[in-house]
């Protein structure tokens, strides 16, 4: 007399059911203070390496230096600049320079549009003229430490 044979047995397997991720404002940066992190909170503004890094600047509010800039260096995109963000340091707008690791502050006088991208684009502009002028920290380590 043969075995009988065992048929398999088939399980049911409940997946999980598929949640729509919750939709965040675009423009929670812009609108309101968007202080997500404990840090942010602690220090009481937003950390600019945290924007959506698939966001680029808008290129039709570059400023006329930052146009010729680009031009004259041969580039096609602000690149190391798209992550620079006009932000504010003791209550003063201020463009934060990475290689200082402070923040320069902007002149007391100057107006500041409304508009976030224009803010920026001024931030970026300000900061290149700040590390090419004599007055970065730099220019003195250049001068103190220079082999040739």
């Amino acid at each position: 007399m043969a075995k009988p044979t065992k048929k398999p047995v088939m399980k049911v397997v409940k997946t999980a059911k598929a949640v729509a991720p919750k939709k965040e404002d675009v423009d929670k940066y812009l609108k309101g203070k968007g202080l997500d992190s404990h840090r942010e909170k602690e220090i009481g503004q937003h950390i600019g390496y945290r924007y959506d890094v698939n966001l680029v600047p808008d290129y039709s509010r570059l400023t006329p230096f930052l146009k010729k800039y680009l031009e004259v260096m041969g580039w096609d995109d602000l690149n190391w600049l798209e992550d620079v963000h006009m932000g504010y340091e003791e209550g003063r707008a201020a463009v934060f320079d990475r290689n200082v690791n402070g923040w320069v502050t902007i002149p007391a006088g100057m107006k500041l549009p409304d508009n976030q991208q224009d803010r920026d684009m001024i931030a970026r502009e300000l900061l290149i003229k700040f590390q090419m002028s004599r007055k970065h920290p730099m220019v003195d380590l250049n001068k103190a430490y220079r082999k040739f």
